[in-house]
């Protein structure tokens, strides 16, 4: 095909996947900037700290990315949180808190063996450069590495045959 109707490939194909322990590689593609300083004005199920608006800003080579993004929209938004510890698989008891070890996947905690975080968020204001939202409880200067709209599934797991 040529022109308009070229048909365009999203997969490499024959590319063999990754396997545990492989390292894989991430852009970063913008930063976050917010109005939370230290991990205790981020807001969590531990405090009242209410979320706050933030800024998304992407580099330039990526800004033409966010066209199709408009006010009110929800989007999913991941993170690298880059100050967080990575040898961690399992927390430990905490007192006037947890009985007993939990582990990290069961948690939004910080630390884990690949500090990725994902938060949806509401689209407040939109430019040539970056988005405002709400949503996020991520630390100033976080670094961005995907934006996609968010998806919802209704359907629950009894509804879908599944136990």
């Amino acid at each position: 095909m040529t022109g308009d109707t070229d048909s365009y490939t999203i997969y490499i194909p024959e590319i063999p996947a990754e396997v545990c322990g492989d390292i894989v590689e991430c852009k970063v593609i913008g930063n976050i900037q917010t109005p939370y300083k230290s991990m205790d004005h981020c807001p969590s199920r531990h405090n009242q700290n209410e979320l706050q608006p933030c800024q998304i800003s992407l580099c330039p080579e990526f800004s033409k990315g966010i066209v199709g993004i408009n006010v009110g929209d929800q989007l999913l938004i991941l993170y690298w949180l880059h100050l967080a510890k990575r040898d961690m698989v399992q927390l430990p008891k905490r007192p006037g808190g947890r009985t007993k070890p939990i582990g990290v996947f069961s948690t939004r905690t910080p630390p884990r063996p690949n500090p990725l975080a994902a938060a949806i968020v509401e689209v407040l204001d939109t430019h040539a450069s970056g988005l405002k939202v709400i949503g996020l409880d991520c630390l100033d200067g976080t670094p961005l590495l995907d934006i996609k709209k968010a998806r919802f599934y209704k359907q629950s797991s009894t509804d879908a045959g599944l136990s």
